[in-house]
């Protein structure tokens, strides 16, 4: 079953980089009493990816914590050590938590797994972004296929 508006997040973690390696986080360190923009992408240095879903939310971090924003976090079905190299290469910073979901646990979970197989990708994530409000999904934008509209950061910035 997919996400939908009224939803609690399921639980599960992720793998994150942080200053003295691999390290996790959990859905409840991340949702709970927060709001938060997940965000998620089919692959960590991909073309849509890394020129435009990733600095889109960068540039607007500001513009994002201004509407109520706490955390903004990106998630891709890759290991936590493609998502620390893909954030220090975007410039993520403090802006962007990258969020690894290697194994695509947390993305069936959601009910939001793409099968790129044919591409030579497996299991991926479709790209999407979720409104998170203390652990319950308050909007819900998952792209059509090859599409890039819905959960581009000037459209979460429209529906917050």
């Amino acid at each position: 079953m997919t996400i939908a508006v009224g939803d609690t997040m399921p639980e599960g973690s992720f793998g994150v980089m942080t200053d003295s390696g691999p390290g996790s986080m959990t859905t409840d360190e991340l949702f709970s009493g927060k709001k938060v923009v997940l965000v998620s992408v089919p692959g960590a240095f991909t073309p849509t990816c890394s020129m435009n879903h990733l600095p889109g939310f960068i540039d607007n971090a500001e513009a994002l914590h201004a509407k109520g924003v706490d955390t903004i976090a990106c998630m891709a079905v890759n290991d936590v050590f493609v998502m620390g190299a893909w954030g220090k290469d975007r410039g993520a910073g403090d802006k962007v938590t990258l969020l690894a979901d290697g194994n695509a646990d947390y993305t069936r979970a959601l009910g939001l797994e793409l099968d790129a197989t044919g591409f030579g990708m497996g299991v991926r994530g479709q790209r999407f972004a979720i409104v998170v409000d203390d652990g319950v999904a308050t909007h819900v934008a998952v792209e059509a296929p090859a599409e890039f509209e819905v959960s581009k950061a000037e459209a979460i910035l429209e529906a917050l």
